[in-house]
């Protein structure tokens, strides 16, 4: 079966910096995978890579088997590969419901027209509706932006990155910022969605990591220095020493 996304032997450069050391890995469908590392592993630049935000110095980026390593953000939009941001991205002048329905509008090519009368219109509304219901937010459709919390913002931010319909969503660090204890609520909102989409998320909150992923890849010095289940990292004496630490030590005693 074709990976939904296939990243072969990506590298970045910066001058004589590498920042990208020859990364391969895929994700299927249903595929729940964590990046990790320490900071400045090169974690943002994989992702900006993936995303269109930087081109590669070498290497390839497949999406269902098409080449989208030259594609541009639209274009990998338009194919299915739609990031989320560690800094939410919201028009704090819209409701909730506005920010969402705008998504839907730009993944349907109805930008340009009348914004009030084709967010009521009957497909729209069904669509943002449907993605507020499924995250658990449809009470909050009337709110100004500026109203929410920031937990409430990350699950706004995740309906706008579910509105445009992906078959691959990654996830930059999607409870930055969030208290906690509530960083549950944006695992439960994770679990709500399609199995069919392939997610890769990008966290620091080990608790959060390893409740989602399935498997867990870990990057230091911008290379893939290991890969395997939550359970397999956390014994790899490798990755204890680049980034686990006292976490792997506290929770192996617990």
């Amino acid at each position: 079966m074709t990976a939904l996304l296939d990243v072969q032997q990506l590298s970045k450069s910066f001058g004589g910096l590498r920042v990208t050391d020859d990364v391969s890995f895929t994700l299927s469908s249903g595929d729940r995978v964590a990046l990790i590392g320490p900071n400045g592993a090169g974690k943002t630049t994989l992702v900006n890579l993936i995303s269109g935000d930087l081109p590669p110095s070498s290497g390839r980026i497949l999406l269902a088997g098409e080449d989208v390593t030259a594609a541009s953000i639209p274009e990998r939009v338009q194919g299915g590969l739609v990031r989320t941001f560690q800094v939410t991205r919201l028009f704090t002048s819209l409701t909730v419901a506005e920010n969402v329905a705008l998504a839907v509008m730009q993944r349907r090519g109805l930008t340009k027209r009348m914004f009030s009368s084709v967010m009521e219109s009957a497909e729209v509304r069904d669509e943002w509706q449907g993605v507020l219901s499924l995250l658990g937010i449809a009470h909050l459709a009337a709110m100004p932006v500026t109203k929410l919390a920031y937990g409430q913002q990350r699950l706004l931010d995740l309906a706008i990155g579910l509105a445009m319909k992906p078959r691959v969503l990654v996830l930059d660090e999607p409870a930055a910022g969030v208290p906690h204890d509530e960083s549950p609520r944006i695992l439960e909102a994770i679990a709500r969605m399609s199995p069919e989409i392939a997610i890769l998320m990008i966290e620091h909150d080990m608790d959060l990591v390893f409740k989602f992923a399935k498997r867990v890849l870990v990057l230091a010095n911008g290379a893939l220095i290991f890969e395997g289940t939550p359970a397999e990292v956390k014994q790899n004496d490798a990755v204890r020493q680049a980034y686990l630490g006292s976490y792997a030590d506290a929770r192996s005693t617990s």
